[in-house]
């Protein structure tokens, strides 16, 4: 009996979790029409796209990330395609005081906000954790700190606008992959911060919705070079991938899976057999080509 709830629980989670997000699949791009969105991460990847997407629906982009010229392209495209404006600021995430200084730029130029959009992420390795604390602490502040710095400080916006905060995450944060120590930490604590948060938001009766996106494998240029050579799988097209978390953020759910049956599926099966997951985890992988410390 204990065996059979075990499996019949987490399936009829997912059933419920299908049924609910259908059932509110109500999306239109109109939705976002002179809205005004930060989106971090936006020089390459899933942000680049996430602004082209904006952009066509007439919303009002701010833009960041480290390389300025990177930027300028973007936010040239993205008045070619329609954006409402489209400005950037630009600077690293290492910086607590920088992400503050995004959040006012954009009280400041926009006049208040509607969509937090959190993408950024710190460069890391995919091996064995060498035992480099140095860089966890980095990471942190980059992945994780940052992302907390940016949400304290919009938060006054978005209870006004009653807003919502898009953050975006990986399976790595959802269960303990090898080979992504200092990754997985920073995502986990995303996980652990924004829905706790999430509770208090519904205690204090907060109308800021918050969703935290889930990803798999997804063909940006950073991830296919990082793990191609040693994942088989084929990555997820970048581009749909970035219109899905802003349905997602647009539609104020709690959680998007993409793509969605492959991070679906896995995670059922991690909740129900975890020690099987891990170990077909494990023989997934071409291990000759990790990195070694």
């Amino acid at each position: 009996m204990g065996r059979l709830q075990k499996i019949l629980i987490p399936s009829l989670g997912l059933v419920l979790a299908f049924w609910f997000y259908s059932a509110r699949d109500t999306f239109k791009p109109e939705m976002l029409r002179g809205k005004r969105v930060i989106v971090t991460g936006a020089s390459t990847g899933i942000g680049e796209q996430m602004a082209y997407h904006l952009a066509r629906m007439g919303s009002h982009i701010l833009v960041t990330a480290r390389t300025e010229a990177k930027l300028q392209n973007v936010v040239r495209r993205c008045l070619e395609l329609g954006a409402a404006s489209a400005r950037f600021v630009s600077g690293t995430m290492e910086d607590t005081a920088f992400a503050q200084r995004v959040v006012r730029e954009a009280q400041t130029s926009l006049g208040g906000l509607d969509m937090l959009i959190l993408n950024h992420v710190g460069a890391s390795y995919f091996g064995f954790f060498d035992g480099d604390v140095e860089h966890v602490r980095k990471l942190l502040e980059i992945n994780f700190l940052s992302y907390v710095a940016m949400t304290t400080s919009a938060l006054p916006m978005l209870k006004e606008s009653e807003g919502s905060i898009v953050v975006v995450s990986s399976m790595a944060g959802k269960v303990g992959f090898p080979f992504t120590v200092p990754y997985s930490a920073t995502k986990f604590a995303l996980d652990g911060f924004f829905s706790s948060l999430r509770q208090e938001f519904a205690i204090q009766s907060i109308n800021v919705s918050i969703t935290l996106c889930i990803l798999g494998f997804i063909d940006t240029e950073s991830a296919v070079r990082a793990v191609s050579h040693v994942i088989p799988d084929t990555p997820a097209p970048k581009e749909e991938c970035a219109l899905e978390i802003i349905r997602a953020g647009a539609l104020r759910h709690r959680q998007l899976h993409y793509p969605a049956r492959a991070v679906g599926t896995m995670l059922l099966i991690h909740s129900i057999a975890p020690e099987l997951f891990e170990s077909i985890v494990r023989g997934s992988y071409r291990l000759e080509n990790v990195r070694r410390t």
